[in-house]
């Protein structure tokens, strides 16, 4: 792949992720924490798993965005949408309710999804050659 330097959608697509996938790392180090026990993905091994699972490809993905790398753009894109449908329908119906959510857990949800939806949007505009201006 090739290197260049990232364009300004790829790098604002890049930050969106970036603040997404905290935001989930943080409640999910809370979850496993302070609500240990309340569903069976509460634990500190879920956790663990799911930094495997999710936080690793994040990561790799946001790397390849602030990396310019050619195909980043198609790639984050991809990830962004995956993401989207898993927490959509996945997530939510399954998962989401059986933790017994609290507010805190739908503005949670809310945000994380909500940036990925930027983050897609961001990068809709960059693979279709358009700017925000």
């Amino acid at each position: 792949m090739i290197e260049t330097d990232p364009s300004l959608l790829e790098t604002r697509a890049a930050w969106a992720l970036v603040i997404a996938f905290a935001l989930s790392i943080a409640y999910e180090l809370w979850r496993a924490t302070a609500k240990a026990g309340t569903s069976r993905h509460d634990t500190m091994r879920g956790f663990l798993t799911q930094c495997l699972g999710l936080y690793l490809p994040a990561a790799a993905v946001i790397g390849l965005l602030f990396a310019g790398v050619g195909a980043a753009a198609w790639i984050g894109l991809a990830f962004s949408i995956a993401m989207i449908v898993i927490s959509v329908l996945y997530y939510n119906p399954t998962i989401m309710l059986e933790r017994r959510p609290a507010l805190i857990d739908w503005i949670e949800d809310l945000f994380f999804t909500g940036l990925l939806f930027v983050a897609a949007a961001l990068l809709l505009f960059e693979v279709l050659g358009d700017a925000l201006v």
